[in-house]
């Protein structure tokens, strides 16, 4: 083969599979039905392969050009990768600070940190990864942020860190749960007993309850079901599915309006700090030290 085919050919021929008919990809493409035609005829010279089966009633693949397709999906998905890939890196190289969060600290707290940082600073870029926190504190071992934020207890090896913030879970079921009609608190032995809904292994979220747990010798049962955010797991309490030990920040609001109950656990409160780490040897400076200030400064400080 002389030449190799060209983007636009391959697009267009997956478009005729995916539509079933050339009138149509071409509609869905911009272009003329005879454009389309004549560019396909082009197609099927260079592979040397007929690709199309042209009737009265319309066009549709034959068996190589079934195959021909498959193989023209494949290059034009690689090539989204790479453009995507390449975007990333850019954003990566051009941001001028590079932070990664877990899931709560993202979706309650760093919104108005960055906010105030960008209001003293409308010029800078940030680039943000949000994941769990044992991600977060890969990414800041490996100097692939300059700083993050986690929700895990204690303080993570290998990494410098700073409590900005204080969290508590809170074990929270529908308002006709059976525990919520109890005029005494959950021993902690039941609540570990029962399949909760819970955030994947992994998260902060997780670790903090089983550490709780853990001080009263005990080992939770495996998770009713494991999600991936703090939303979802909000969401599947609401709808009943389950109760879940969550972050406090998550359900104020439902706590606060009756749509979820908080059930006390005897003697066990799960409290916490959110913290930001970076990476050992190195100090902060420029953009990441002036997170890291708005991230300690008490709430309502200007």
């Amino acid at each position: 083969m002389a030449q190799p085919p060209d983007l636009e050919s391959l697009q267009l021929l997956v478009h005729v599979a995916d539509q079933g008919s050339l009138t149509a990809a071409a509609a869905e493409l911009g272009i003329s039905q005879p454009s389309a035609s004549k560019r396909l005829s082009r197609l099927e010279r260079r592979l040397g392969l007929r690709l199309l089966d042209r009737t009265r009633r319309g066009s549709a693949l034959t068996p190589d050009g079934a195959l021909v397709t498959g193989w023209a999906r494949r290059v034009l998905d690689d090539l989204t990768a790479l453009t995507d890939g390449a975007a990333a890196l850019h954003r990566a190289r051009t941001a001028q600070l590079s932070v990664a969060a877990s899931l709560t600290v993202a979706e309650y707290l760093l919104p108005g940190w960055l906010g105030d940082l960008r209001r003293a600073d409308p010029g800078l870029h940030v680039g943000l990864q949000v994941t769990n926190s044992a991600r977060v504190c890969d990414l800041a071992r490996h100097g692939e942020v300059d700083l993050g934020f986690i929700e895990s207890p204690g303080r993570p090896s290998g990494l410098r860190s700073r409590a900005v913030a204080g969290d508590r879970l809170v074990l929270v079921a529908p308002p006709d749960h059976r525990w919520t009609r109890r005029h005494r608190p959950v021993d902690p032995a039941e609540v570990a007993a029962t399949p909760l809904i819970s955030r994947e292994a992994g998260s902060g979220t997780r670790q903090a309850a089983a550490q709780a747990f853990a001080a009263h010798g005990l080992q939770p049962v495996p998770p009713l079901l494991e999600l991936g955010s703090s939303i979802a797991v909000r969401n599947a309490v609401a709808a009943a599915a389950g109760p879940a030990l969550i972050s406090e920040l998550v359900v104020a609001a439902d706590l606060a309006a009756g749509t979820l109950t908080e059930i006390e656990i005897a003697g066990m409160t799960v409290e916490r700090s959110l913290r930001a780490v970076w990476r050992t040897g190195t100090d902060l400076s420029g953009p990441a030290a002036a997170l890291l200030a708005r991230a300690r400064r008490p709430a309502g400080k200007a």
